[in-house]
């Protein structure tokens, strides 16, 4: 039997819609990879230079501990729409577990929109406070790096987590099953009821 025009049409525009925010999602993916591979890999291979040349030749890199701590807080902030998008962010879910169904989602949505929204906030913030720092001037004591640059983490992390939660409240919009970020799917069920344990 063949679908009503109108079926085919919303399953087709519902299609097209997720196909360009899993396009948004994996623009936003590699993105936030590029800077958190980079930043690892920078750090390892700036500790590994560091111990050696204190070992071989009896002095570190100059600045290493500033590079140390700037590469943290790049990590530290790009790894905040990374955590979202793999649904291994922290959660409180005392209520949330008690639900099923319908009611479940709701509430998984509404508190993506919320948290969503306190993102964009913070990195609203976040860019004013890099604004204030790179009309200062401020640099680093050892390398004189503009510390504007490695702060700038901060509000894109921000603005990467807000983008991941909104996705997934668009990605639960649109489908019929319930997902904790945009690919990932609800996996945690009722709690079987087992006697024996």
């Amino acid at each position: 039997m063949p679908e009503p025009a109108d079926t085919s049409a919303s399953n087709s525009s519902k299609a097209s819609l997720t196909k360009v925010l899993g396009v948004l999602d994996r623009t936003a993916e590699h993105i936030e990879e590029f800077i958190l591979g980079g930043s690892v890999l920078f750090l390892s291979g700036l500790l590994i230079v560091h111990v050696l040349g204190r070992q071989i030749f009896g002095t570190g890199v100059t600045g290493q501990v500033e590079l140390t701590r700037m590469s943290m807080v790049i990590m530290t902030f790009a790894g905040l729409g990374y955590g979202v998008r793999k649904a291994r962010h922290i959660s409180m879910s005392a209520f949330y577990d008690q639900l099923r169904g319908k009611p479940r989602k709701l509430l998984l949505m509404f508190i993506h929109i919320v948290t969503g929204a306190l993102m964009f906030y913070l990195a609203w913030h976040a860019w004013d406070y890099v604004s204030a720092i790179q009309d200062r001037g401020r640099r680093s004591s050892a390398l004189q790096i503009p510390l504007w640059i490695p702060y700038m983490a901060a509000p894109v992390g921000f603005a990467l987590a807000g983008i991941q939660y909104w996705l997934t409240v668009a990605r639960n919009l649109i489908s019929k099953d319930t997902y904790r970020s945009f690919s990932e799917k609800e996996r945690y069920d009722e709690v079987p009821n087992n006697p024996s344990i």
